[in-house]
């Protein structure tokens, strides 16, 4: 396990910061009380827990170029038809995962392709799991061209807590399987829009994870003849 880069200088701060609120307790303080001792556990609670948010852990990744990858860490809150309007301008299905706050929020590419489309949108932070805060949201959308030809889109969804969505794609750039993404700090959730053609090898509210966990198959199975 590593922590991400992300999180590493917000780490350090905040430990040099509670080092200084301990040092301070220490000099000013002559007896401490319950009360304090309460008070400093809880100050090295809060770290503990910051540093676990951005925690990344050593994952054997799951290679099929056949499948589209987990790119988040999280609970599949949705499996509907729809239309999407940004990218692909047709008729799809979105599949979402929710991230809650204990699990690893690092986003990646979910299969090989070329970055067509990225656009950033400012917006509100409703609660993730709210169906329209895919759009009203703050969001990043990251279009992608598969070698099969089939379009998807990639799009990371600010929640109440996220206040921050980091985002490493480029248009023009080519990009693999299990690939860092991006990063959002603090809770979401991750929306995949994929062609009705695909086959969804997942149901609502199973746990998936990131670069393990398959999501759809393009191509239909052998001996399936739908």
């Amino acid at each position: 396990m590593y922590i991400h880069k992300e999180g590493r200088r917000l780490i350090l701060v905040v430990f040099i910061i509670i080092l200084a609120v301990y040092a301070l307790m220490a000099f000013f303080v002559q007896q401490w009380t319950v009360f304090h001792y309460l008070f400093a556990a809880l100050l090295l609670l809060f770290w503990l827990a910051l540093t676990s948010f951005f925690r990344i852990p050593r994952r054997v990744f799951t290679e099929d170029p056949q499948r589209l990858i987990s790119p988040a860490d999280g609970i599949v809150v949705t499996v509907e038809e729809t239309y999407e309007k940004e990218y692909i301008k047709g008729d799809c299905v979105q599949l979402s995962v929710f991230m809650n706050g204990t699990d690893v929020h690092v986003n990646r590419y979910p299969c090989d392709g070329l970055v067509e489309y990225y656009k950033y949108h400012r917006g509100n932070y409703f609660v993730a799991s709210y169906p329209k805060s895919s759009v009203l949201n703050e969001h990043s959308s990251v279009g992608m061209l598969l070698d099969s030809g089939h379009r998807i889109l990639i799009r990371q969804v600010a929640g109440v807590m996220a206040r921050r969505i980091v985002c490493y794609a480029r248009e023009g750039e080519r990009v693999k399987q299990n690939q860092e993404m991006g990063f959002i700090k603090f809770g979401s959730r991750v929306d995949l829009f994929i062609p009705k053609s695909f086959v969804v090898e997942v149901g609502l509210q199973d746990v998936v994870r990131n670069a393990i966990t398959p999501l759809a198959c393009i191509a239909q199975p052998e001996g399936n003849e739908n």
